[in-house]
């Protein structure tokens, strides 16, 4: 299968959010047809949140199993437990505490009350991810979700950042981000690149400059992620903006 990038565009935000939903139950259950059991990276972000809210309130949510999901993140801002900022505090309130999920596979990134710096919450996902990964260093993700931001930067990898090239483990600790809090734990490219499906969603006319950007080349941190079979990018009218000059 190729590995090129498809791109999908919807009219709005609206549309987006409850499309994406729609396709991530969809991934989720033909995953579990597949092994049993699927496994999902989530991201953070107000069109991530849209996204969830329109999962919860689905009609068709209940073709997944979703006690045999296993949920990860691909960032974490390094903030105290439940602190509203986290991408844990946005999930679990958006849909994972409303859902009949399984705590056991719930895999959130710990936080700055529970260790003390950003690597040694990334040497405890680490270990996490290997041990649900029996040894094999990183699980079988049938999905990772990411936002993109105006400068291009996707999971927690920003321009110029050391993590952005930091290979090896598959988290990292991040210091410096250019966008509060400076202390963040990633998972690294190669992480996310090693999924069977990455879709890389993004709204609004912020961020279509560095969409037509991502697309156009490996200049950003965006345009180096490169799933295992399927990159989607999936954007509303206004993220699309600028990609009328561009052929996929």
């Amino acid at each position: 299968m190729s590995r090129g990038n498809a791109v999908i565009v919807h009219e709005d935000a609206e549309v987006l959010a409850e499309a994406v939903a729609a396709r991530l139950i969809n991934r989720l259950a033909d995953a579990q047809a597949h092994r049993g059991e699927a496994s999902v990276v989530l991201t953070g972000g107000r069109i991530a949140a849209k996204v969830y809210g329109y999962v919860l309130t689905s009609r068709i949510k209940g073709i997944v199993d979703w006690s045999k999901v296993d949920f990860w993140w691909g960032d974490e801002r390094f903030l105290p437990s439940g602190d509203a900022e986290r991408n844990e505090t946005q999930a679990r309130e958006a849909f994972l505490d409303a859902l009949p999920v399984d705590p056991e596979r719930v895999h959130p990134m710990a936080a700055a009350d529970v260790v003390g710096t950003p690597e040694e919450a990334a040497a405890v996902y680490n270990a996490e991810l290997d041990a649900v990964a029996r040894g094999a260093g990183v699980p079988p993700f049938d999905l990772v979700l990411l936002g993109i931001g105006e400068d291009g930067h996707v999971a927690s990898l920003f321009p110029g950042n050391p993590a952005l090239a930091a290979s090896g483990d598959p988290a990292v600790g991040v210091h410096d981000s250019p966008k509060p809090p400076p202390e963040r734990v990633s998972l690294t490219l190669p992480a996310i690149n090693g999924a069977e499906s990455v879709w890389i969603v993004a709204s609004g006319s912020g961020k279509s400059q560095a969409v037509a950007e991502a697309l156009s080349g490996p200049d950003l941190p965006a345009g180096r992620v490169r799933a295992q079979a399927q990159t989607r990018w999936l954007l509303d009218a206004d993220a699309a903006a600028e990609l009328k000059h561009l052929e996929f």
